[in-house]
């Protein structure tokens, strides 16, 4: 028997908070470790100064990746309780301005007049104050913002990905060190794009190529100011 909980379990979207901050941490800490290392093996000949940029960049990436998101996904937090206090005090000073708002809002998706007031009285009746915040405000258990949560899936996300290009410095020749990294990143941020996909339900050859395509531009780049630098460490 189907229920709407395993209905619901069969979609992709419930994932879509905690998937984006870990994509994002993930590929963020693949491509600044990598750009970092390959910036500073661009204009060095011993291996103890990239590895040194490299975890100092690991662990400062991974905090400032925590924190930010935590801040950010916090002020959409702080930005949801207001609209949800003024939906409250709207509700106890203008409860039938409210309820027309409501049943317009189930017009505009296609609903006859009458049949939009109805629902619009019956969900009022079963939770007048869930009924606005998710359909009035857009707010619903799916998109609503969680930054403990969304910051714990960076700050492990981007760690996890640093960890990669991390592996070869250590173990990369240190001449044309860049080159190896280069390649290596590649194929962990493909691994990454691909694993995203799938797990979102997405296209992967999509994935891979948008993944792809901005990692080469940025370790290109960073690449570039090592050797236009030139300075020998």
């Amino acid at each position: 028997m189907i229920t709407i909980d395993n209905y619901l379990d069969s979609h992709y979207i419930h994932r879509s908070n905690w998937l984006r901050a870990a994509v994002l941490g993930a590929n963020d800490g693949i491509i600044s470790i990598s750009s970092l290392a390959i910036g500073v093996a661009a204009a060095s000949e011993t291996r103890e100064p990239i590895v040194l940029a490299t975890v100092a960049g690991l662990v400062a990436g991974a905090l400032s990746m925590a924190a930010g998101e935590y801040v950010s996904v916090s002020s959409q937090t702080d930005t949801e309780k207001a609209d949800i206090a003024r939906e409250m005090q709207e509700l106890q000073d203008m409860p039938e301005e409210e309820l027309q708002i409501l049943a317009q809002i189930y017009e505009k998706r296609g609903l006859k007049k009458e049949t939009a007031l109805q629902v619009a009285m019956e969900l009022t009746e079963h939770d007048v104050l869930a009924a606005h915040i998710r359909d009035e405000l857009g707010i619903t258990e799916i998109s609503q913002a969680k930054p403990i949560q969304a910051a714990l899936a960076s700050g492990a996300a981007f760690t996890v990905g640093g960890v990669l290009p991390m592996l070869g410095v250590l173990f990369a020749p240190v001449k044309g060190m860049e080159y190896w990294l280069y390649g290596f990143t590649i194929i962990s941020l493909m691994v990454l794009g691909t694993i995203a996909a799938k797990t979102g339900g997405s296209n992967i050859r999509k994935a891979i190529l948008r993944i792809t395509i901005w990692g080469t531009i940025a370790m290109v780049l960073s690449a570039g100011v090592g050797y236009i630098f030139g300075v020998k460490v």
